[in-house]
């Protein structure tokens, strides 16, 4: 049986984005395979389907109580934030807008305008991924200013691993950072480092009254804090790759 900190741990975390490279779906093919993952085993699993705002007019009707119900943006500088029109007193109101950024400097006017971050923790070539050090500064200082974020791209594993980076035979490989290890680090900020270079899985352990990286634990009731108000979700273009992945080392 699930213990109940791993059901907190990974709750509708997975977004799924099969549009995306490099799985890259047709519409139609996307539109079904989230479908079906939300009537299978793992739909607890399952959070919102991804879609780029310039093909939304393609999602069918009916289809849109089910489309990521956020707003997605890049911001490369603070005009950009201050552009976006957001402020604290009107976030309530709004759907949560998330900004993509690769400059950390940018968190605490994230937090002014009452934004959340994006991180993208991958992609299709080794020099897209993001160095550990760079994670876990952006995990500890949206922690610091009460950010709530989510990662896509590169997290289709649980673990930090070696693996190829796309679908294609003579695909780059490279180190890719584990979703266990990006989430787990959100509960424990200060050790962030250590626990996204984690590639033991003996080095985690879930029990229903807490999980445990090495010797630190997180209660459950924490872990499902840090899941609903900090570490929300991340976008993945394949919803089994994960799922096989986590039954292979026994977590499902």
């Amino acid at each position: 049986m699930l213990a109940r900190s791993q059901k907190a741990l990974l709750s509708g975390l997975i977004d799924y984005a099969g549009l995306f490279p490099p799985a890259a779906l047709s519409m139609d093919e996307a539109v079904r395979n989230y479908a079906r993952y939300g009537e299978g085993e793992h739909a607890w699993m399952l959070g919102k389907f991804v879609v780029p705002e310039a093909r939304a007019g393609e999602v069918p009707e009916g289809f849109a109580k089910s489309v990521l119900g956020v707003d997605e943006m890049k911001a490369d500088s603070v005009d950009d934030i201050r552009r976006t029109g957001f402020s604290p007193s009107g976030r309530a109101k709004a759907r949560p807008t998330f900004v993509e950024i690769t400059d950390v400097g940018l968190i605490p006017e994230l937090a002014a305008h009452g934004l959340s971050a994006k991180i993208r923790t991958g992609g299709l070539t080794p020099d897209a991924i993001p160095h550990v050090d760079r994670v876990a500064t952006f995990i500890r200082v949206c922690a610091m200013h009460g950010v709530p974020f989510k990662a896509t791209a590169g997290l289709h594993h649980p673990l930090r691993c070696d693996r190829a980076l796309t679908y294609e035979e003579n695909s780059p490989r490279a180190t890719m950072h584990g979703f266990i290890n990006v989430f787990m680090a959100a509960a424990f900020p200060h050790d962030a480092e250590r626990i996204l270079a984690e590639e033991d899985p003996k080095a985690f352990r879930f029990e229903d009254d807490a999980a445990w990286w090495r010797d630190h634990a997180v209660t459950t009731e924490h872990l499902e804090a840090v899941r609903r108000e900090f570490a929300i979700s991340f976008g993945s273009c394949s919803f089994e790759e994960p799922i096989a992945d986590l039954q292979e080392l026994g977590w499902l």
